[in-house]
């Protein structure tokens, strides 16, 4: 059997191993009631591109970096570090093994968020929100075919799962759902990029990740 790593899978892999299929581009607002910003939320963002924007005049901010100075205080804005939901970092994926093609995958992902309130199936938690980052010199889009890999299995338990690929500067989510039946394909949808060091931008960003934590916490 042939063991092959996420990261290395291009999207025409996944399109044929894990029958992923590209739906055209939707709006966040079809998808999402999207919230006005606090004084103290705008703020707060303001300084998080400003300690963001810091590093970046030094050149290549690092994979390591982007987490600890966007993706982690994002999060943390967004409400996503109150129960019940949880983060998990580094996490390996259970082995996808494609039996016709005599394949295996493997895979780490970078951040998931997990909802601890909803039952577990198979020991898979019910996945809030899946991130998949990249340092600043590599195209937030190159993370796609990791990010889909690794949803794949919690599509086994969830119909919907959402997904966000960055390399710090630009955010591009999906909206990843299961497929209708055996007959049919998963699909993900994109959403339009975002970017953090335009003020407009970044305050939608901040608006989209706290009503992905709203909506799969139940409280919308």
């Amino acid at each position: 059997m042939t063991v092959l790593n996420a990261s290395t899978l291009t999207l025409d892999q996944v399109y044929h191993y894990l029958k992923f299929q590209k739906l055209s581009y939707s709006s966040f607002k079809s998808l999402l009631q999207l919230e006005p910003l606090s004084e103290f939320e705008i703020a707060e963002l303001t300084q998080i591109r400003n300690d963001f924007e810091n590093y970046l005049t030094d050149g290549k901010v690092l994979e390591g970096m982007v987490k600890a100075l966007s993706i982690l205080p994002l999060l943390r804005l967004a409400g996503f570090y109150r129960a019940p939901i949880k983060m998990q970092m580094e996490q390996e994926i259970d082995r996808i093994n494609i039996e016709d093609e005599d394949i295996s995958i493997t895979g780490r992902l970078d951040l998931i968020c997990v909802n601890k309130d909803r039952p577990k199936m198979n020991d898979i938690a019910f996945w809030v929100l899946a991130i998949e980052s990249k340092n600043t010199s590599i195209s937030a889009s190159e993370g796609l075919p990791q990010l889909l890999t690794y949803a794949y299995k919690s599509l086994e338990n969830q119909k919907t799962v959402w997904g966000l690929t960055t390399n710090g500067v630009y955010y591009e989510f999906v909206y990843i759902q299961q497929s209708v039946d055996q007959d049919s394909y998963s699909t993900y949808q994109p959403l339009p990029s975002l970017h953090l060091m335009e003020p407009e931008s970044s305050e939608k960003l901040l608006q989209v990740l706290k009503a992905i934590c709203k909506v799969q916490n139940g409280l919308l």
